[in-house]
């Protein structure tokens, strides 16, 4: 553990072990118990970066052997600027400095970004570039292996987190351990992470990645997208309908209505009455989606009906 007064420090868990956490991790369970994993854990940043009073709260996973990374959930108070897009399949070359104490299951807390050492200079321009004045890492550790990492980026102005909130970080991380990877987890069956490329829902106040084969479906809710996911959960996103058409691909998504586009690897059933309309049954869905006269040639054609 390094000098308080020194531009960082690192705290390993035993070292917090005394102190009074926040209520952080109840909060987390509590997020972690009522919704899918990863919708929860995009409301347990927004949560707790809240209470801990940091404008950027983050997660990044590292893929089995350690050598790449992702940002794959990302909270950002309003006004500051998000960076999820451009942390993809990064080098850990990029992060060495931080990941040294990392696999040492150690918290690095970095009040001064600017006064960073020279080995930490990799670390340094990145943080720099995010504006970052202040940054906390806790490793997000599973079946003895670092999966993760989740913290806080001060922009604003520089902060230095307490004692207390550093072990209710940890606490925090433990329990999206055993989320994310634990038994009933997909990423524990195989012991890797998935880096299929993600596309990107931008919503109030965060961003969330998800793959296209999440997606079940899209439709049009005036200037914003309301997105179907195969978690069970929906997403408002920001971006117009007319700008999502374009983002998933064509080959797996098809609209069906000028305000509805669908995911056909999702379709399991369509109804097709005589005289009346036709309704694409979606995986998961309750309710049938409607499918317009001038859509149904090519969804037939799709499907081989």
């Amino acid at each position: 553990m390094t000098d308080r007064a020194a531009p960082f420090e690192t705290l390993h868990r035993d070292d917090v072990a005394g102190a009074v956490a926040p209520e952080w991790a109840f909060r987390s369970a509590q997020q972690l118990l009522q919704q899918p994993v990863d919708a929860a854990l995009s409301s347990v940043l927004e949560e707790v970066g809240h209470l801990a009073a940091a404008d950027r709260a983050w997660m990044f996973e590292y893929d089995e052997a350690l050598l790449r990374f992702r940002n794959t959930h990302e909270w950002c108070r309003p006004g500051i600027l998000s960076f999820l897009d451009d942390l993809q399949d990064a080098p850990v070359t990029m992060i060495a400095w931080l990941q040294q104490y990392l696999l040492a299951d150690c918290a690095v807390m970095i009040s001064q970004v600017k006064a960073l050492p020279r080995s930490a200079r990799l670390l340094q321009v990145e943080m720099l570039r995010q504006s970052d004045q202040s940054v906390l890492c806790v490793p997000v550790f599973h079946g003895e292996r670092l999966r993760a990492c989740i913290g806080f980026d001060a922009v604003r102005s520089a902060h230095q987190w307490s004692p207390a909130e550093i072990k209710g970080l940890f606490q925090c991380a433990d329990l999206i351990a055993l989320a994310r990877y634990g038994v009933a987890s997909k990423p524990s069956a195989t012991g890797r992470v998935d880096f299929t490329p993600l596309i990107y829902l931008r919503r109030h106040g965060g961003v969330r990645g998800v793959s296209t084969d999440m997606i079940i479906g899209l439709r049009s809710a005036r200037n914003y997208t309301e997105i179907w996911l195969t978690d069970g959960s929906s997403v408002l996103d920001l971006r117009p309908f007319a700008i999502w058409s374009a983002l998933v691909p064509a080959a797996s998504f098809l609209r069906i209505h000028r305000t509805t586009i669908v995911n056909t690897m999702h379709i399991r059933d369509v109804e097709r009455p005589m005289n009346g309309k036709w309704l694409a049954w979606m995986r998961g869905m309750k309710s049938p989606w409607a499918v317009s006269r001038s859509y149904r040639q090519e969804l037939r054609t799709r499907l081989g009906i």
